[in-house]
């Protein structure tokens, strides 16, 4: 699904230029699920954006489902990630006049989706997420845990193979981001959804199957030995 191949980024212009990743090699399986974590400044987040491509590498090469990336026209690399990546983040980034069902079918309207079919889909991803019974609901009508749910179904309406979730659980109280992170393992587990989070959170990597640890723009740790007991939705 994903193979980033000694990925650097730097930031600034001559001597005023700062490495932000410094030759990151990663791969994860199709259904796999990987935590990013790691101090402030470490990295996760510049590393997420290019494999999001939000951003382009300084070096080094990136394949998503197979597809090398850094010879894609800008055309071609947002037509990319609209198909493929879903993305959730920290803040919800919903449109307080829209309902939930509105909030969920709006990426469907840039891919030129019909207003039936973006309805029927948005209704979909709903139900996939524990929401059906809050559709109509406004995001000021609704809990941290729930807006949270509708940015989730927001990003599975598209029926992405790969989820980006930014620090997804930074914003709410620690009952509703177990309930939150248990929601990302189950589609993990029932959909097959290969899963990528970015979290500071140890409690929360500590459920992932796979933690990936950065420090000071590198990989300085890769640990898959987590018990069965721990990833259980």
């Amino acid at each position: 699904m994903l193979s980033v191949r000694d990925v650097s980024k730097n930031c600034g212009k001559g001597r005023r230029t700062v490495p932000v990743l410094q030759n990151v090699s990663l791969s994860v399986d199709s259904g796999g699920f990987c935590a990013l974590t790691g101090p402030s400044g470490s990295g996760k987040t510049t590393l997420m954006n290019l494999i999001g491509l939000l951003d382009r590498p300084t070096d080094g090469n990136i394949e998503i489902g197979g597809t090398a990336v850094e010879h894609l026209t800008v055309d071609q690399t947002a037509e990319l990630r609209n198909r493929v990546i879903g993305f959730v983040f920290q803040s919800f980034h919903l449109l307080t006049r829209y309902t939930a069902l509105e909030n969920v079918a709006l990426p469907l309207l840039y891919r030129g989706v019909s207003k039936v079919e973006r309805r029927n889909m948005a209704i979909t991803a709903l139900h996939k997420v524990g929401l059906a019974d809050r559709m109509t609901h406004r995001p000021e009508e609704l809990s941290g845990g729930q807006r949270q749910r509708v940015a989730i179904a927001r990003a599975l309406v598209g029926d992405p193979a790969l989820l980006l979730a930014d620090e997804p659980t930074g914003n709410l109280d620690s009952r509703t981001a177990d309930e939150v992170f248990s929601l990302f393992l189950k589609l993990n587990v029932e959909h097959g959804l290969t899963v990528i989070i970015v979290t500071h959170d140890p409690t929360i990597a500590a459920r992932c199957p796979r933690r990936v640890v950065m420090r000071d723009g590198q990989i300085v740790d890769d640990d898959s030995s987590v018990p069965k007991r721990v990833v259980s939705a």
